[in-house]
């Protein structure tokens, strides 16, 4: 069974957190505005375009300890380019999504709340939406009682996911981000992402017996 992504919803249909494992292709960087900082690094749009060009002089390298400096004013020796002959070839970049990140994120949370409000008019109030399935993937739900969404996608022919989600409400995200005083939950300024949510929420999902 292959996991593929997990989206985390606030009270305010807004995305807060992303992660994904087993994604084929990459999401694309969100539209200047259309997410919120703090939910995931790599699609989230710079605001300096400076920024990924910057110079690594006086850096200092913390795995080795060594601090290189370099001098723009001493002419340096070009290393060789590589050629056609060369046995190193580069691999070719990963396929992109059409759709931009923030986009992406809407057309989930429509799903949801589609679907469960058809569920509801159609079934009753004591009916959840918990799953649906497609030919392509399986969406699981869980929902708090502070009306967090927790969104997963998984592979089609996976059973029921809701527990992993539970997991990661009950654990990670109590620990993370509920308690953590530096997480400004229903902000509507920035998300829920840190350091130790996402390593933490990685090594449950990485350790479940169903992940490949």
């Amino acid at each position: 069974m292959t996991i593929y992504s997990l989206y985390i919803f606030d009270r305010h249909c807004a995305c807060v957190y992303y992660q994904d494992w087993h994604r084929t292709v990459r999401p694309k960087t969100a539209v200047e505005g259309g997410m919120l900082p703090a939910v995931y690094a790599p699609v989230y749009p710079s605001t300096n375009p400076d920024d990924a060009s910057y110079s690594n002089r006086n850096t200092l390298a913390s795995s080795s300890g060594v601090v290189v400096a370099v001098n723009d004013d001493v002419p340096r020796t070009p290393l060789p380019t590589q050629t056609a002959h060369s046995p190193i070839a580069q691999m070719p970049p990963p396929p992109t999504s059409n759709l931009s990140f923030d986009e992406e994120a809407k057309l989930v949370y429509g799903v949801v709340l589609s679907l469960r409000n058809m569920i509801k008019k159609l079934s009753g109030k004591d009916e959840q939406f918990v799953n649906y399935q497609t030919s392509t993937y399986k969406l699981h739900l869980y929902e708090t009682l502070s009306g967090y969404k927790f969104v997963m996608l998984s592979d089609p022919n996976a059973d029921s996911l809701r527990f992993v989600l539970r997991q990661i409400y009950s654990g990670p995200f109590l620990e993370y981000v509920v308690r953590n005083p530096l997480v400004e939950m229903d902000s509507r300024e920035r998300g829920i992402d840190n350091e130790y949510f996402r390593m933490s929420t990685d090594r449950l999902v990485r350790g479940l017996t169903v992940f490949q």
